[in-house]
């Protein structure tokens, strides 16, 4: 990328703007290539001018800021975006976090937190406002603790796993009991085991789970 990070900025507010541009453009390293008014143009100017960085106010008219983000996912756009905007919700946070934005700035932090974004973002990290950090933390002590109650495939013994792998070979019940020289009826109770552990219901979900996962085996 070399030493400069270029930048597109969109904000509805003309004055918002003039403020962020401002502030960028005295910083080393940065160069404001254009500014836009709605989502619409902003999309426009970052395949246009193919940014590094763009800075998209989350509420804007014609296509909001993660819509321009949902937008630039599906085109596949080589550009890292900072959303920057008045909503404190968690909610709004994890959904900028999953359309692989880089950075998320309340607009009441001021100018230097939206440069310390953009350089983070331009580097490949993660910036967000300080006083977002505690949704941060809350959603993945959460992804931990669901990741933690979700039965998987490290709750089953080995005999349990041998016989999940030949299902997946689509192997029957007698088959797999001649493998492995066991009775049918212990397969059976194995097949049972195995299903209440994965909270699975039916032997259709049992194969399919036994396919998906079969590389794990």
């Amino acid at each position: 990328m070399g030493d400069e990070i270029k930048v597109v900025l969109a904000d509805d507010h003309p004055l918002i703007r003039q403020g962020l541009r401002d502030a960028i453009q005295k910083e080393l390293g940065l160069t404001v290539l254009g500014e836009a008014g709605d989502g619409k143009a902003a999309l426009e100017q970052i395949e246009t001018l193919k940014p590094h960085v763009a800075v998209l106010d989350v509420d804007m008219p014609l296509l909001d800021g993660i819509a321009v983000a949902r937008a630039v996912r599906e085109k596949r756009l080589q550009v890292e975006i900072v959303f920057l905007t008045v909503h404190r919700e968690g909610d709004l946070l994890e959904e900028a976090m999953s359309l692989g934005a880089r950075g998320y700035v309340l607009k009441d932090s001021g100018a230097a937190d939206v440069v310390s974004a953009i350089r983070s973002a331009a580097r490949g990290n993660h910036y967000v406002s300080p006083a977002m950090t505690g949704h941060l933390i809350q959603a993945r002590q959460r992804a931990a603790a669901l990741e933690h109650e979700q039965p998987g495939l490290k709750d089953l013994t080995p005999a349990e796993r041998r016989v999940l792998k030949l299902i997946a070979e689509y192997k029957t019940t007698k088959q797999i009991a001649d493998e492995l020289c066991v009775s049918p009826r212990t397969v059976e109770v194995h097949r049972a085991h195995i299903s209440t552990k994965l909270g699975l219901h039916g032997s259709l979900a049992l194969v399919k789970f036994a396919i998906q996962h079969a590389a794990d085996l």
